[in-house]
């Protein structure tokens, strides 16, 4: 039983504290166009340094990592010469990142692409990019050499249709709208990790899909913001949350909130991040115009929504403008009226914008 079934019958009610990161993080997606549009150069820099860490951290949680020294060497030399597996691994996870960061778009949730993503991070590996043969549970190792079962994942046998079932129901969450879509991200996220479906590397895989998902709902944070390095720098809080959201994740009486909340949290400490680092930077000159008509734009091409079919008012372009003045929207609007790009339709707080042509 899944996390993303459970939401189909939609009794299951969003927590007070989801909601928060929900709203908290629809904000900063808004401002995400004009944080994208400035200082070109330290977006660059911010992109380099993200490929890094990202590559780094994802293999350091799992006990992977290499000499400081070769890091460079091995992210940014073509065809490195590996040492061990180690540095193959990270490679690979570049790799697998720079895979994403080009062509997400066109990248299917698929059980196609998972097996790659695993193929390219686990490298020569006998059984890279293959499904685990043998049952195999999720085991915490102490230092003093003692173990427990943290989690019994789906059996080997049964992996094939659980994976298949996954994806299914992610694609019918998001045409159904379940839930919110970064809640489905976050329940994917969770099952993933439940079903285990690889014999080593889910999670290096898992925090790729993430990454991979976060993109085609529109949160592009993780291109600047390494996502696995927050985790990593918050990982007993990752490893607690997911064993909390696990527990009767078979029998369906798992209490799944812990883990997206958590899932949510990274995304929020990374926009956060984000904006500390480009957010007070001026707009270049004439971004805000540029964002307002695109709103424009983007309000008018509604099929349904706004108090008349393809209008909106002043008030809703301001939702799609975060830090843009109301003078600044009048202005514009006034602007595009004189050139015929607009109408205005009534008149006072009620009166809407349609786009003409």
């Amino acid at each position: 039983m899944n996390t993303l079934r459970r939401f189909q019958n939609g009794n299951m009610s969003i927590p007070a504290s989801t909601a928060w990161y929900l709203s908290d993080l629809g904000e900063f997606r808004g401002k995400q166009e004009l944080y994208t549009r400035q200082s070109p150069q330290r977006l660059k820099v911010l992109r380099e340094h993200a490929m890094i860490e990202s590559a780094v951290s994802s293999n350091r949680i799992e006990g992977v990592s290499v000499e400081p020294v070769r890091i460079k060497v091995l992210l940014a030399t073509p065809r490195p010469l590996f040492r061990d597996r180690d540095e193959e691994e990270i490679r690979g996870y570049r790799d697998a990142l720079a895979w994403i960061h080009r062509d997400a778009p066109h990248i299917a949730v698929s059980e196609e692409s998972i097996k790659r993503l695993h193929g390219l991070t686990r490298g020569q590996i006998w059984d890279a990019g293959l499904y685990k043969e043998k049952d195999g549970d999720i085991i915490e190792r102490y230092e003093d050499g003692r173990e427990r079962v943290r989690f019994n994942a789906v059996p080997a046998a049964n992996t094939p249709a659980a994976m298949a079932q996954l994806i299914a129901d992610w694609e019918a969450c998001l045409a159904e709208r379940w839930v919110p879509p970064l809640i489905a991200l976050a329940a994917f996220n969770l099952d993933f990790l439940c079903v285990h479906p690889f014999r080593d590397g889910n999670g290096r895989v898992s925090r790729l899909l993430w990454l991979l998902q976060s993109y085609q709902l529109g949160f592009e944070v993780g291109h600047y913001i390494s996502l696995e390095r927050l985790i990593e720098q918050n990982k007993e809080r990752y490893y607690e949350t997911l064993e909390t959201s696990s527990q009767g994740w078979h029998e369906g009486e798992h209490d799944p909130w812990p883990f997206i909340n958590y899932v949510l949290f990274i995304l929020k400490t990374a926009y956060r991040e984000f904006a500390e680092h480009v957010g007070e930077v001026k707009a270049p000159r004439g971004a805000k115009r540029d964002l307002i008509i695109a709103g424009i734009d983007r309000l008018a091409a509604r099929s349904a929504g706004a108090t008349v079919i393809g209008g909106f008012t002043i008030s809703e372009l301001e939702q799609v403008c975060p830090g843009v003045s109301r003078d600044m929207v009048r202005t514009v609007l006034r602007e595009q009226q004189k050139l015929g790009g607009v109408e205005c339709q009534g008149r006072g707080p009620a009166a809407t914008w349609k786009k003409k042509g």
